[in-house]
């Protein structure tokens, strides 16, 4: 009974996770001078004597780099797409137009 509760559980937070990801990504965007705000802020009121702790620091500065990479690689992947998808409507219409002559 105990693993099928356990299974129904991580199966709701798989949606819910996926569910939050997705509206996110589509209703709030984040730019690299709202990231460099928030670390600033985070920077400025934080406990002098108990800093925070610089693995911390440098991992969230790695996670946003990495993010930032994907973000300009879907650009470009989707820019591909595009014309990719140009080409190919160019190509058929030309095979169309010899095969008519």
């Amino acid at each position: 009974m105990t693993a099928i509760t356990s299974a129904n559980s991580a199966a709701t937070t798989t949606t819910s996770a996926t569910t939050s990801t997705s509206s996110s990504s589509s209703g709030l965007k984040l730019g690299t001078t709202d990231f460099l705000k928030l670390l600033m802020t985070q920077l400025t009121n934080q406990n002098p004597l108990d800093p925070s702790d610089p693995s911390e620091f440098t991992s969230q500065l790695a996670t946003y780099s990495q993010l930032e990479q994907q973000i300009d690689t879907n650009s470009t992947l989707s820019t591909l797409s595009d014309t990719m998808s140009n080409v190919l409507t160019q190509v058929s219409l030309l095979v169309s137009q010899q095969q008519q002559s």
